[in-house]
This record gives structure tokens, C-alpha cells and sequence, in this order.
């Protein structure tokens, strides 16, 4: 028979039977999802942090995105521009030892894969987007098809470049202007190789008139080389300035990644011992509970 004084005694093993099913009940959802908390009102004053950290993650990383395509383009721009002056400084160097000799054979496949190059690399594109177009990405920014067309085309027609370059926000307030365009880049090798477009065919031996034109080309190579390697350098130091943003960047996601994990991701190790040590107690609250239930007098009296 249950007496009346066990009935408190009953209700607080309840109670506590209940609260030990509940932490198990925790600990096996921290164990599935691998989460602290199903949600953030549950983690209390940690899930004001918790969210805010998460704001801040996204901006990082979507300032990271831009950063590293930044890189990309700026690194592809590098890699063309320093073809076109391998590939200028060799015809310099073939033009100058045609004039001193005035043995020129060979020196007009020279000058149209010279060309060639100048004119690929100026096209060069990243995913079907031309990267020297500014924001005309859509079509070649350097048009003439073949040395010949040089002939009749000027400068301002021959790049259909427009004068704007990317902004990218690198960082909080940050913001970093990218890209090279064809016109600054290419403008003056242009006029050089439309120099040599004008003096016609080359064969194996100069003319005086070639030699002039020879002459005049390698004073324009001079200048345009000038220009293309000043133009390299500014590509070069925005470059290096990415790549040590990229690198802060990087660091600031790894913080703030900790910061989230520790907020919200459980120690699966100890949920593991907490879930064995919970079930252990539950298990001898039944115990205890049963046995109390099982209580009488009577069992006292015989």
C-alpha cells in the first residue's frame, strides 16, 4: 500500500527523472546535429554574438571573394603584359641589327608575330570577359585584325576600350581601383608597329627609305616600352597590395570562424560523457524510484 509520506518523496524523484530525461534528450541531439543549441534564442547572451559573428563572417568573406578574383585578373594582366615586352624588346633588338647591317632577312616574320603577341595578349580574356576592355568586357578591346589594318586605323579607333576600372571593397571602408587598360598598356607600341606596318613588305636586304622607318619604329618601341613597364609596375604594386589583403582577409575568417565554432559547435567528446553519466543517473533514479513504490509497512510488520 502507498502511505502518505512517500507521496513527496515519489514526486521529487519525478521531478528529478524528468529533468535527467530532458539532458539525455539534449545530449542526444547535441551528439546528432553536433550543435549546442537547435537554435539561437537557446544559447542565451552567446547567440547575440553568435549572430553578429555570422554578419561579420559573410562580409569578410564575400570581401575575400572579390579580393581573390581581384588577384586573378591582376595576375592574368601581369602575365600578358610581360609577353608583349619579351616580345617587344626582341624586335628592338632584330630591328636594330637589321639597320646596322642592312640585312633584314627574316625580320618580317619577326615583326608579325611581334605583332601577333601585342595584339593576343591586349585580347587576353578571364571566362569570355576581356580583362584590358575596362567595362567594355564583352568585346576586344584591341581591334585591327592583321599588321596591314594598322595602315589605315588610328590610336583612338584601333582600342575600343572604355577609360573605367573595377572598384573592389577589400576590406571594412576599403575600397581598391583594379585593371589595366588596352589604350594605356598598348598606346605606345601601337604607334611603333604601325611604323613598321607603313614601310611595307620586308625583304632580305633594307632600302634606305626601310632603314628610315626602321629607324623611327625603334625610337617608338623605345617610348612604348617605356610606357608598358611603367604600366606593369603600377599592375605589379596593386598586386602585391591584394595579396597581402587576401592574406589579412584570411586570417580574419579563421578568427571569426573560431569564434562562431566556439559559440555553436558542441564538444562531442564530453557530450559523450555527459550522455553516459546522465543515463547512469537516470537509470538509478528508476531504481531508486521502484524500489521506494515497492515500499509498504506490512513488509515491516510480518
Amino acid at each position: 500500500m502507498t502511505r502518505v509520506a512517500t507521496i513527496p518523496l515519489q514526486s521529487v524523484l519525478i521531478s528529478g527523472i524528468q529533468r535527467a530525461q530532458s539532458q539525455i534528450a539534449v545530449s542526444q541531439q547535441q551528439l546528432a546535429s553536433g550543435s549546442k543549441a537547435p537554435d539561437y534564442a537557446t544559447l542565451g547572451t552567446d547567440g547575440v554574438r553568435t549572430v553578429s559573428a555570422h554578419s561579420m563572417l559573410a562580409r569578410q568573406q564575400a570581401e575575400s571573394t572579390a579580393t581573390t578574383q581581384a588577384g586573378t585578373t591582376l595576375a592574368l594582366q601581369d602575365t600578358a603584359l610581360t609577353a608583349i615586352d619579351g616580345s617587344a624588346s626582341d624586335l628592338r633588338t632584330q630591328l636594330q641589327t637589321a639597320i646596322g647591317s642592312g640585312q633584314s632577312s627574316g625580320l618580317q616574320s619577326t615583326i608579325q608575330a611581334a605583332f601577333d603577341q601585342y595584339r593576343s595578349a591586349l585580347n587576353t580574356t578571364e571566362g569570355g570577359i576581356a580583362v584590358f576592355g575596362g567595362a567594355q568586357t564583352d568585346t576586344p578591346p584591341f581591334t585591327p585584325a592583321t599588321l596591314a589594318d594598322l595602315t589605315t586605323t588610328d590610336a583612338p579607333a584601333a582600342f575600343a576600350n572604355d577609360q573605367k576600372r573595377a572598384t573592389v571593397r577589400v576590406g571594412e571602408n576599403q575600397d581598391l581601383t583594379v585593371g589595366v587598360l588596352a589604350s594605356d598598356a598598348g598606346g605606345g607600341l601601337f604607334d611603333a608597329f604601325k611604323a613598321l606596318a607603313q614601310a611595307g613588305t620586308i625583304g632580305t636586304t633594307l632600302t634606305d627609305a626601310q632603314k628610315t622607318a626602321l629607324s623611327d619604329a625603334v625610337k617608338k618601341l623605345d617610348s612604348g616600352i617605356s610606357q608598358l613597364r611603367d604600366v606593369n609596375a603600377e599592375n605589379g604594386r596593386k598586386m602585391a597590395q591584394v595579396d597581402t589583403l587576401g592574406t589579412r582577409a584570411q586570417a580574419r575568417n579563421t578568427l571569426l570562424k573560431g569564434i562562431v565554432s566556439d559559440n555553436e559547435d558542441a564538444d562531442l567528446g564530453q557530450v559523450a560523457i555527459d550522455l553516459a553519466t546522465r543515463k547512469s543517473a537516470l537509470e538509478a533514479s528508476y531504481s531508486v524510484f521502484g524500489q521506494l513504490s515497492r515500499m509498504s509497512l506490512v513488509s515491516y510488520l510480518q
